[in-house]
């Protein structure tokens, strides 16, 4: 595969890529249900692979302000994973799980951001998880970063290390219902390019 690695997949094969990523987002909910002990539904998640700015146009734009947290893939599958949190998903987790009432960025205190990293975490393993089940690959993740920050600042990273992969990602979007709430998730999934070859090889699906 060369040049834009994601220009050069077939239908069958960003067809697989999005069922990881589909596997992933229920895994995820599974996992958030159980740590903060409420009832978790997540509906219909969007798994798309697209360029990074047109990522950005759909979470408000490049100067909308998230919370990014970034965990590096390591072991058989190399890349990143960048967990997006707006506001009210932030906050409304952080209350549930800590029996608080953040209402917004700026009220989050060090148990706040703690808490946010470990749900990130699970969240990241959730899908780490679900490709290592249908590749049989080794994969872990480093401890997470977070940062505060316009969005298009907080994507810049992740474009600059995987230059050779191109301007495109898979972007993992789902409307999650907690506790009654209906709010937005979005994960974006950034495989190295030599990784995105060895999962395709593994999975043994052709274009």
């Amino acid at each position: 595969m060369q040049g834009n690695i994601y220009q050069n997949l077939g239908v069958a094969q960003i067809d697989m890529l999005a069922e990881i990523g589909n596997i992933g987002s229920g895994n995820a909910v599974t996992s958030l249900s159980m740590l903060l002990s409420t009832n978790v539904t997540i509906q219909s998640p969007t798994v798309k692979i697209m360029e990074i700015n047109k990522a950005a146009d759909m979470l408000g734009g490049a100067e909308n302000v998230v919370i990014g947290i970034l965990s590096i893939m390591q072991g058989d599958v190399e890349g990143m994973m960048l967990f997006l949190m707006e506001n009210d998903f932030a906050c409304k987790t952080l209350n549930v799980l800590l029996e608080q009432n953040y209402q917004s960025f700026y009220d989050i205190d060090e148990m706040g951001r703690s808490a946010l990293i470990e749900i990130a975490n699970i969240m990241a393993y959730s899908y780490a998880n679900a490709l290592s089940a249908l590749t049989d690959f080794f994969i872990t993740l480093s401890v997470p970063s977070m940062c505060f920050d316009m969005l298009g600042a907080i994507l810049s990273e992740p474009s600059i290390v995987f230059a050779e992969v191109g301007d495109q990602l898979m972007f993992i979007k789902g409307d999650i219902n907690i506790d009654g709430e209906k709010m937005k998730s979005h994960m974006l999934l950034i495989p190295e390019a030599k990784s995105l070859e060895k999962i395709i090889k593994k999975l043994g699906v052709s274009g």
